[in-house]
């Protein structure tokens, strides 16, 4: 039995006033404008900006024209979220991401048209409250990635749904290797969906806000700027990708760049020997399965895997990865298990296994 959506929506409000000066939130011309405020640590997602979030998104629903969400200062749109906090107690991790889980799912299936401003460093949970929405403008200072492998966790926040239906097996590669991918690139590989220099983002602004939502399209097909003719910097890859990525197992995966033998493969090797082999396998299976469900049968077999990955069912991985790189910086995290070949399919599975009664995610 799934927790009632006046619980959900009750607990929402209890920590939405909390966010204080976190999160902004104004309306002009009838229009929802959304303001990330902490730029101190990159805009990251926290608690009560979660909850403030949802409430005001709920609310506006019915009410604003359009919606358009954006970063503040001058680096990030939004880095992620806070790890570092979910770690600390497990109930409170739990409902972290039980809370940021909803918000995104409630973007990917809001009723307005929904606009992200990704003007910066964009990862993690900043994809996560931006990916899902129509429309995701990158600039030449946008910088996506997925990098929750390198920290012992998986990609999240819908991470199963819109990367195995990215071209080819490009989704697999990013979600496994935390690749980083900057301007252009973003918009190529279909992350983000329009582009425009980062100094006219003020004036796209305030050309949106100005404007209803039957302009929308119009406004942005006439502000941003054409990259048909510009390279996709993984394009000289993507056949490397589709067949190396295209192995039944990660063990399988690993042989194929060996035997490929190009220096690309190498690296490749390289980046996957660094993050937690209990991430990877959860990761494979995560997105494979991912590629035949739905958008909300995705958020309720990732909030399982955020779950598992709290309570250390078949590894503690999640917190060492946020210890070694986020907490010491010591970048040196000791995983455990420290090999594929000591992870098996079964392990995996108790990952993706129902919860019990009242406790799977309520959307």
């Amino acid at each position: 039995m799934f927790l009632s959506t006046r619980r959900v929506l009750s607990t929402f409000r209890m920590f939405s006033s909390a966010a204080s000066d976190e999160v902004l939130f104004e309306v002009k011309n009838n229009v929802g404008i959304i303001t990330l405020n902490r730029s101190k640590v990159l805009n990251s997602l926290n608690e009560p900006m979660v909850s403030a979030i949802y409430s005001k998104l709920k609310e506006w629903e019915n009410e604003r024209s359009f919606v358009i969400v954006k970063g503040a200062g001058e680096k990030a749109f939004c880095a992620g979220g806070d790890v570092v906090s979910a770690t600390r107690n497990t109930s409170e991790g739990i409902e972290f991401f039980r809370k940021e889980y909803t918000m995104d799912y409630l973007i990917g299936m809001y009723k307005k048209p929904f606009i992200s401003l990704c003007d910066g460093i964009t990862m993690g949970g900043g994809v996560g409250i931006s990916v899902h929405g129509p429309y995701r403008i990158a600039t030449e200072k946008t910088l996506f990635a997925m990098p929750e492998t390198a920290i012992g966790l998986f990609p999240d926040v819908g991470g199963s749904y819109f990367l195995p239906r990215l071209q080819g097996k490009l989704g697999l590669f990013l979600g496994l290797t935390g690749f980083r991918l900057k301007g252009i690139d973003v918009v190529k590989a279909g992350v983000a969906t329009h582009f425009i220099p980062s100094e006219n983002v003020t004036d796209l602004f305030n050309k949106l806000v100005n404007s209803d939502a039957d302009s929308i399209e119009d406004i942005l097909n006439k502000t941003t700027v054409d990259i048909s003719g510009k390279d996709f910097t993984l394009s000289p890859y993507l056949d490397l990708i589709n067949s190396c990525f295209g192995g039944e197992s990660i063990e399988q995966i690993q042989v194929l760049l060996q035997n490929e033998g190009s220096q690309w493969s190498k690296n490749t090797l390289e980046l996957l020997s660094k993050v937690s082999p209990a991430s990877l396998k959860i990761t494979k299976r995560e997105i494979d399965l991912g590629a035949s469900q739905n958008l909300r049968s995705c958020f309720i077999t990732e909030f399982r895997l955020a779950r598992a990955a709290l309570k250390k069912t078949i590894s503690p991985d999640f917190y060492e990865g946020v210890r070694a790189l986020l907490v010491d910086k010591d970048k040196n995290p000791k995983w455990s298990p420290a090999s594929l070949q000591d992870i098996s399919d079964s392990d995996v599975e108790k990952c993706f296994a129902p919860l019990p009664s009242g406790e799977e995610l309520d959307i």
